[in-house]
């Protein structure tokens, strides 16, 4: 039960917040990062999907395409969050196709009815971009 638990919520929003929770996972990666985002993010299921989505593109970034750094940037906005999670690496070449870990990311933004998508990042490899609504009427 408390594997369950863990998975929906990590312990470590609780602990320390978004900004440090993200942080951390990036420094267990060896991945230098910067971070830009607020401490806490209302409703409590959308600052779970900032981080599980950042958490996937930071692994993809360091495990697939060898990134360097990151930039994450969490900002918002009128009604709703923007995400943005860039990197330096390889970046995805026009014949790659969608993994699991892509899927997943579009689809925990759509289950808010939000949108995520992939592009080239100004810093060379790619950026995951997300914008999500936090009022809970979209959410619900």
């Amino acid at each position: 039960m408390r594997a369950i638990s863990r998975e929906l919520r990590p312990p470590a929003l609780d602990e320390w917040g978004l900004r440090a929770a993200l942080a951390a996972f990036a420094g267990g990666l060896a991945l230098p990062t910067t971070v830009t985002a607020p401490e806490r993010v209302e409703p409590s299921v959308v600052e779970v999907a900032v981080y599980r989505i950042t958490v996937e593109a930071l692994l993809n970034a360091a495990r697939h395409a060898h990134a360097r750094r990151a930039d994450i940037s969490v900002r918002m906005t009128d009604g709703g969050l923007i995400l943005d999670v860039d990197d330096d690496g390889t970046g995805m070449g026009p014949d790659s196709e969608p993994g699991v870990g892509t899927l997943s990311m579009r689809e925990r933004a759509a289950e808010l009815g939000g949108s995520l998508t992939i592009v080239r990042s100004p810093l060379g490899g790619v950026r995951v971009h997300a914008e999500l609504p936090t009022g809970a009427e979209s959410i619900l």
